[in-house]
């Protein structure tokens, strides 16, 4: 997988654009961070691409907070624990 800069994105986004259908996908970089994904596509495919992101986003995400729930222990909570978290959050919300 290739990886550019925003300023070589900026700078040579033609190239950049011919590219892509032959790597199929490219990381964009800002200071050195990975900031973006560029990822070659066809029309017919848009919806389905976007799907299938949204999809790997929320399934990462869920992952991350059942690591973090176990790093702390969470995941060993009582049921009669977990609803007393929610009242309090719930109380404290009203307020």
């Amino acid at each position: 997988m290739k990886f550019l800069s925003v300023r070589e994105l900026r700078g040579n986004s033609a190239t950049v654009w011919k590219e892509l259908p032959e790597e199929r996908e490219m990381v964009v970089t800002n200071n050195g961070r990975p900031v973006a994904i560029l990822s070659a596509i066809g029309e017919a495919d848009v919806e389905d691409c976007l799907r299938a992101i949204r999809q790997a986003k929320a399934v990462s995400a869920v992952s991350k907070l059942q690591s973090h729930s176990i790093e702390k222990g969470l995941d060993k909570l009582s049921d009669q624990e977990i609803e007393a978290e929610i009242a309090e959050v719930r109380r404290s919300r009203a307020r």
